[in-house]
């Protein structure tokens, strides 16, 4: 087991991948305690070599490994690797290209939706992974035989599965299909997170402008103060105390004690005095700059009929090409095809146009019809020319 806690040693082995097509990498980390993700390893692969590189080794020197990743020449392959690329991206500024995701390989070579890695080397490399040691606390040191075990294994078979996934590519002609889904990968926009837009992502039932606002403005200040703190957005307040918050609108510390589920030390302390200066700052906003919640217009009674069956068109694609459904078009998408809104919409553009949007621009043209094969038990889609000649 190479296991690097020294700058020479971590130089040597990055220069004996400086040759490499690809290496494989991923990072463990931990981010309970923490906003940002403290790193506690990374791992390094290749065909031939491997390695465990200490980040939290005294003196250690990540330079060598930061130099590996800004080669144009070597492909860096990852599973599921949008957390461990924002990591590189904060602590580098840069992110590593070219790049190759299994994950979203995996998702156009027919292995299902956000599959995971030791599903793909079961499937690929016939190998049952020990996931005893996936929820270590990679902080600690020593780490034992089998952490490091486990932790190995996630760059070495990776290997095996990126060369499988890369020829199936290759063979089915999909392989420029991944191009589009890196662009969001090579983006920087993806790992900034913005606080004023945090809001979008705690769940709630309201659609009262005003509380809208109220609740805006309040996780705006949660994610700045996390930030600020290095501490988790959760452990300030929950989601779901955000929300009685900004629904009941407190504004002076007696109202405050009256939202359900708060806690006295946040009513008395430095945190309700923040949320109470939030809210009546809130309370400033012109209600022409409140939130407006986009009103869901139910389809057309014309379009309502395409739209069910652009659905079973993108079934019957995703089941015949084995990609899923859900990376070739959304919900959304097939709406706004439905309704003839067809400017930037995804499925009329790249590989999606090829796989799923010529067949649907002939639906919605009236050149394409569904039958059932009672011989084959399945569903048959026809142009009207196909159809003729038969």
């Amino acid at each position: 087991m190479n296991v690097i806690a020294a700058t020479p040693e971590l130089s040597a082995f990055c220069q004996q991948l400086q040759n490499q097509e690809f290496i494989t990498v991923d990072l463990e980390f931990l981010r309970e305690k923490t906003y940002y993700a403290k790193l506690c390893l990374i791992q390094v692969g290749s065909v031939d070599n491997a390695a465990i590189i200490d980040p939290l080794a005294e003196g250690l020197d990540l330079e060598p490994f930061f130099a590996l990743l800004k080669n144009p020449n070597i492909t860096k392959v990852f599973h599921s690797g949008r957390q461990d690329i924002e990591i590189l991206y904060k602590m580098t500024g840069f992110i590593p290209e070219p790049l190759f995701d299994t994950q979203i390989a995996a998702m156009v070579c027919g292995y299902g939706d956000t599959v995971s890695y030791e599903t793909l080397v079961n499937k690929i490399c016939d190998i049952e992974l020990d996931k005893s040691s996936r929820l270590s606390n990679w902080s600690l040191r020593p780490l034992d035989k089998n952490q490091l075990k486990y932790a190995m294994s996630d760059v070495t078979h990776l290997v095996n599965v990126y060369l499988s996934l890369k020829e199936q590519l290759q063979n089915n002609g999909r392989l420029h299909w991944l191009d589009e889904e890196a662009e969001i990968l090579k983006n920087p926009e993806t790992y900034v997170v913005n606080p004023m837009d945090v809001w979008q992502k705690i769940k709630h039932r309201s659609h009262n402008p005003k509380t809208l606002t109220i609740l805006r403005e309040l996780a705006a200040w949660r994610e700045q103060r996390a930030q600020r703190k290095d501490y988790p957005r959760q452990n300030i307040i929950k989601d779901d105390l955000l929300v009685n918050i900004a629904t009941n609108c407190p504004v002076n510390q007696e109202e405050l004690a009256q939202v359900r589920s708060i806690r006295k030390e946040i009513v008395t302390g430095k945190l309700g005095a923040e949320i109470l200066e939030v809210i009546n700052a809130a309370l400033t906003i012109p209600p022409a700059q409140y939130i407006k919640l986009p009103k869901d217009k139910p389809i057309p009674q014309g379009s309502a009929g395409l739209y069910e069956l652009l659905k079973l068109l993108l079934k019957l694609t995703s089941l015949e090409s084995g990609v899923v459904a859900k990376l070739i078009a959304s919900d959304d998408d097939l709406k706004k095809f439905a309704t003839f809104h067809d400017r930037h919409n995804p499925i009329l553009k790249g590989w999606r146009k090829e796989l799923f949007g010529n067949k649907a621009l002939e639906l919605r043209n009236g050149n394409l019809s569904f039958g059932y094969d009672a011989a084959n038990r399945s569903i048959r889609i026809a142009t009207n020319e196909t159809t003729a000649e038969n």
